[in-house]
């Protein structure tokens, strides 16, 4: 219950801070063309606001509907749809009357300011904390897989070298090189051999259903961590240091090959060899049925992988920084082509806000915080530029098409538009929340 109020907490600072971000982004731009703003709210506030004040044309507000937020331009068909405004004539301060290239900026303010915010989050993150990953041949002992991985066709134990004959060089973005490539093979070292495990337009559908495929493959050199109240390995009293042995008189070369043991004996006694305080004890627990003992591993190699770390000075955080916020949006673009796809069926990985809070740490992380923020920036950048009316990509369609052929939509056919685009997102939302629910009643979250 406390990490999911830590997630709930840093999706709700971050989501604030990147909307009024974003409606400051077409506040500015509005000023700056003297377009009066009637409105600026963080949330929408439907029959009533949590928090409002006045300073000049302006409405400041807080509103108690957490699902994004708005500013309200004079003379323009919103989300607000005051129909009686746009049948008085224009006035110069009103966003028709503007040119359509101020009208244009206005309305591309808020992606700009998303898209700066992210680079200016990078590159302080670079700054800050520097950059830390495993190198891919540092996995030295190989990979465990799960019961997808199998699927897969990789197996425990597996190397991995290169996709689709690359060398990736962070582990970590082994996966998603493979998925957002379209990798055809995965190249890996098994008992000596170089195979080709071939990936499948199924197998690229079951990667984006699947939280993970792997791990780092861990020696059995660990003790007793942190142990969780009431389960068999406290009611047997095992202690936090415990180094463990052998149990039923194995031994184990791995982590997982003892974990696989542990399931294989659901319900039943082991005995466990440890040493505690330089002696050797034995302890009879008993195993619960879901195959588990109730206890964090504490490696006693810490450093069995080499982790590479970057340490960036301020000018060189800067151009890395940027070429992440680079990268990160060449990524994220690649996924839409995975979305509409009959092969992948992107389409049902989909995520609401459950989704979302669930990328942020299960405890308070101001690197991975600001990390995560600056990914959902760009998210909501690239979202918002979709071409569906109510979203920002809907007007700067519709601007470019005045601009090029010179002709003004109608203001009717703009509040037809307005309303199919909110009933259109409204269906997505619902259907992406849904998914969160079915896959949380699945067990699949």
């Amino acid at each position: 219950m406390e990490s999911i109020l830590i997630k709930t907490a840093q999706l709700l600072l971050s989501l604030s801070i990147l909307v009024v971000l974003h409606e400051a982004g077409h506040f500015m731009f509005a000023r700056l063309f003297n377009t009066r703003v009637e409105k600026f709210y963080l949330f929408f506030d439907p029959w009533f606001s949590l928090f409002k004040t006045k300073k000049g044309d302006t409405e400041y507000g807080i509103g108690w509907l957490p699902l994004g937020g708005y500013v309200k331009i004079s003379g323009m068909i919103d989300e607000s749809m005051d129909k009686e405004a746009m049948k008085l004539p224009p006035q110069p301060y009103e966003f028709r009357a503007k040119p359509a290239w101020q009208r244009l900026l206005i309305m591309v303010g808020g992606v700009l300011m998303n898209f700066i915010f992210a680079m200016v989050i990078y590159i302080g993150v670079l700054y800050a904390w520097g950059e830390q990953y495993l190198p891919t041949e540092n996995v030295k002992y190989g990979i465990v897989v799960n019961e997808q991985g199998e699927q897969l066709g990789f197996k425990t134990g597996d190397k991995i070298l290169t996709v689709d004959n690359v060398y990736i060089e962070q582990f970590n973005r082994i996966v998603p090189t493979i998925v957002l490539d379209g990798a055809k093979t995965v190249q890996v070292e098994r008992d000596g051999q170089k195979i080709d495990v071939e990936i499948t337009g199924e197998d690229l559908a079951l990667l984006l259903k699947s939280k993970s495929i792997w791990d780092e493959r861990i020696p059995y050199d660990i003790n007793i961590g942190k142990l969780a109240k009431d389960y068999p390995a406290a009611l047997a009293g095992l202690q936090v240091g415990d180094i463990l042995g052998a149990v039923d008189g194995k031994s184990f070369a791995f982590y997982d090959e003892f974990t696989n043991y542990l399931s294989s004996k659901a319900g039943s006694e082991i005995i466990m060899e440890l040493t505690r305080n330089g002696q050797a004890i034995n302890k009879t627990i008993k195993v619960n049925e879901e195959g588990k003992l109730g206890f964090n591993p504490a490696f006693n190699s810490p450093d069995v992988f080499e982790y590479k770390t970057i340490k960036y000075g301020f000018f060189e955080s800067i151009p890395a920084g940027i070429d992440r916020g680079v990268q990160t949006t060449i990524n994220y673009l690649k996924q839409f082509k995975l979305i509409f796809n009959k092969e992948t069926k992107g389409y049902e990985s989909l995520g609401g806000f459950a989704t979302i809070g669930n990328i942020f740490a299960p405890t308070w992380d101001w690197g991975h915080f600001w990390n995560m923020t600056a990914f959902i920036s760009i998210i909501l950048a690239i979202m918002n530029l979709l071409p569906i009316p109510a979203l920002d990509g809907g007007h700067v369609m519709f601007l470019l098409g005045e601009i090029i052929t010179g002709r003004k939509p109608g203001e009717k056919f703009l509040e037809y538009a307005q309303i199919a685009g909110m009933v259109l997102l409204l269906g997505l939302v619902l259907y992406a929340n849904a998914n969160d629910i079915i896959k949380m009643i699945n067990g699949t979250f």
